[in-house]
C-alpha cells in the first residue's frame, strides 16, 4: 500500500470513529476587524458527504462586504469564501457522484430546502425557502455556523459540489465557482450566441469573465468600461470593440446597438445612459450591486419594449456546464495568487480596484 493509499485510509478510519476533522483557516473576530489565522473543526464526513483539500479560495468582493457587516448583521467569527478548488480527500459511504483524487469545486452555496419547484428545477439558487449560503449563516439544521473556503479543508453533501475539469489548473479555476457562474447565468438565460451584440459593462472579477464567455458563445462583444487604460486587456480577451464612458459623447455612437448588456459595476451610475444603448427588444441585465436604486424612466423601456433584470449566481446544472465549458474552451479567470498572510491587503486593493482580475488563495499557506 502506498503512502497515499495509507493516508487516505487513516483519514477514512478517523471519520468513522466520530473524529471531528481540524481545519485551519483565515476569520474575521468581529465586523471590520483584519483577518486573523483561526482554527476550527469541521464536521464529521456523513453518508453523503465529501472531504476536500481546499488548493485555492478565491476573494470575491462580497466576502469584504460581509466581513464588515455592510450587508446587514453578520456572525462571527466569520471565515469567508465561496470560490473553493480542491482535490477529494474522502467520500461517505453512499458517495457515487466523486472518488478520492477528483478535482472538486464548491460555490456561492452548500445547501437549499431540495422541494421547492427552483430546487427541483435545478435553480437551487433562488431555493423558494433560501439557500444555504457557504458561510455567515446556519446551515439547514438552524444552528451549525457555516464556515467557508478560507481554510485547507472543507465537507459538502455531494450534491452542492461539482466536478472540475482535470485540464485546467485549480488557481485559475476557484473564482469560477462565483465570478464565473454569475456571468455564465444570464448568458445562457439570454441565449448569447453567434449574430448578438453584448456589451459588458466593466472589466472587474466579474466583467473579465463575462467578456471571455461571451466571446467563446460567438458573440460580437464590447467593453463598456470607466477605465480607458483597460482597453489592451479587453482586447486580449476577445472583446471587438471597447467603449470608454468617460466621455458622454461616445454614448451617442453605440446608441440603439445591443441586444443584451450585462451591468457588472457595483457603483452608482446613471442607467438610462446604458439603458439607451439597446436595441428594441433588448435587456439590461443587473449583476453588481449598487449601493443606492437606480431611477428608471418608464418611457426609456416603452419606447423600444426593452426590458431590464437580474441575476444571481446559478444553480448547481448551471455550475456544471460552465466549468465543462471552461474545460472543452480552456477559459480561467485572470488571477493573482496570494499567500494566507496577505489577505488583508488583498482586500484594500481589491476596494480600490487594484487587482488583475481576482485575488486567489493559497491553501496550503493557512
Amino acid at each position: 500500500m502506498g503512502w497515499q493509499s495509507l493516508y487516505i485510509y487513516a483519514l477514512t478510519s478517523l471519520h468513522m470513529n466520530g473524529y471531528a476533522m481540524n481545519t485551519k483557516g483565515y476569520a474575521a473576530l468581529s465586523a471590520g476587524a483584519d483577518l486573523v489565522s483561526y482554527e476550527f473543526d469541521r464536521r464529521d464526513v456523513g453518508v453523503n458527504d465529501v472531504e476536500l483539500d481546499i488548493k485555492f479560495a478565491g476573494i470575491c468582493h462580497s466576502d469584504i462586504h460581509q466581513a464588515k457587516e455592510e450587508w446587514g448583521p453578520a456572525i462571527f467569527p466569520m471565515v469567508p469564501g465561496h470560490e473553493i478548488a480542491g482535490i477529494v480527500t474522502s467520500i461517505g459511504s453512499g458517495v457515487t457522484k466523486f472518488k478520492v483524487g477528483d478535482h472538486i469545486g464548491v460555490g456561492v452555496f452548500v445547501d437549499s430546502c431540495r422541494k421547492c419547484e427552483q430546487c427541483l428545477n435545478g435553480l437551487q439558487n433562488y431555493c423558494a425557502e433560501g439557500m444555504t449560503g457557504t458561510y455567515n449563516g446556519y446551515e439547514r439544521d438552524g444552528k451549525t455556523v457555516a464556515m467557508g473556503g478560507y481554510s485547507n479543508r472543507f465537507v459538502i453533501n455531494q450534491d452542492y459540489a461539482v466536478h472540475i475539469p482535470a485540464n485546467l489548473p485549480l488557481d485559475g479555476v476557484a473564482p469560477l465557482l462565483c465570478a464565473g457562474i454569475t456571468l455564465w447565468s444570464p448568458l445562457k438565460h439570454w441565449n448569447a450566441k453567434a449574430g448578438m451584440k453584448v456589451a459588458v459593462m466593466g472589466l472587474g472579477g466579474l466583467g473579465h469573465m463575462g467578456v471571455k464567455f461571451a466571446v467563446a458563445l460567438g458573440a460580437e462583444v464590447t467593453v463598456l468600461s470607466h477605465s480607458p487604460s483597460k482597453e489592451a486587456d479587453a482586447r486580449a480577451m476577445g472583446a471587438h470593440h471597447f467603449v470608454s464612458t468617460k466621455d458622454p459623447e461616445n454614448f451617442k455612437a453605440i446608441a440603439k446597438s445591443f441586444d443584451l448588456i450585462l451591468n457588472t459595476v457595483s457603483a452608482e451610475l446613471v442607467i438610462e445612459d446604458y439603458l439607451n444603448l439597446l436595441k428594441q427588444d433588448g435587456t439590461l441585465v443587473i449583476i453588481g450591486l449598487p449601493g443606492k436604486p437606480y431611477s428608471v424612466n418608464a418611457g426609456t423601456l416603452l419606447g423600444a419594449r426593452r426590458s431590464m433584470a437580474g441575476s444571481m449566481i446559478g444553480g448547481m446544472p448551471e455550475l456544471q456546464e460552465m466549468l465543462d465549458f471552461c474545460g472543452k474552451h480552456n477559459i480561467l479567470s485572470d488571477v493573482e495568487v496570494i499567500n494566507a498572510d496577505y489577505i488583508n491587503e488583498a482586500y484594500d486593493r481589491t476596494i480600490a480596484s487594484d487587482v488583475k482580475y481576482r485575488f486567489v488563495i493559497d491553501a496550503t499557506t493557512f
